[in-house]
């Protein structure tokens, strides 16, 4: 019922709702939380960061669900690419050592190679993923929209009894 909900409220905030680039925001933010895990202290900086500014949250748990079945295949290239960021660069290993041997650097789980390959990578896509989906909201909701609207599934999810319970229920509070 959560992925249901989920899918169908995304649906719904493609169609209207919050504005593209706030959808957009948090669709990048989200995809930072799935291509890198989350037990780091930037994973916790990503949640608040989500938390605080006025990003679309359903937005951002489809990315964190999309984007963690990605990075689970591609463990392989953020471990090669994280060995690269870490061996392989000379000018950044008194960087490295210097946050090793920092209070609160160590939190952030930096020295292990798939963490760094992955929060590196989610780094360089944050900008093509937010300027992708906000131009993918705007498509949307000028002409694609129109058309899930007239699909069979689509009708059969809007008339769902359990569908128009749960809207009632959310709507009585207020």
């Amino acid at each position: 019922m959560f992925w249901f909900k989920l899918i169908r409220d995304f649906i719904s905030i493609l169609r209207e709702g919050q504005t593209p680039a706030q959808v957009a925001w948090g669709f990048a933010l989200g995809s930072i939380l799935g291509l890198s895990p989350m037990l780091t202290l930037q994973g916790v900086l990503v949640w608040l960061i989500i938390l605080i500014i006025d990003v679309n949250l359903s937005a951002a748990l489809v990315a964190l669900t999309v984007f963690s079945l990605v990075a689970f295949l591609l463990d392989p290239v953020f471990h090669w690419f994280g060995f690269q960021v870490l061996v392989n660069v000379d000018t950044l290993q008194s960087l490295w050592t210097s946050l090793y041997n920092a209070p609160i650097a160590p939190l952030t789980r930096f020295n292990n190679t798939v963490v760094m390959g992955s929060f590196v990578c989610a780094l360089l896509l944050f900008l093509p993923v937010y300027f992708g989906m906000k131009r993918f909201v705007v498509a949307y909701r000028a002409t694609v929209g129109a058309r899930v609207e007239k699909w069979k599934v689509y009708q059969v999810m809007k008339r769902s009894s359990l569908i128009q319970w749960y809207q009632k229920l959310r709507d009585f509070g207020g």
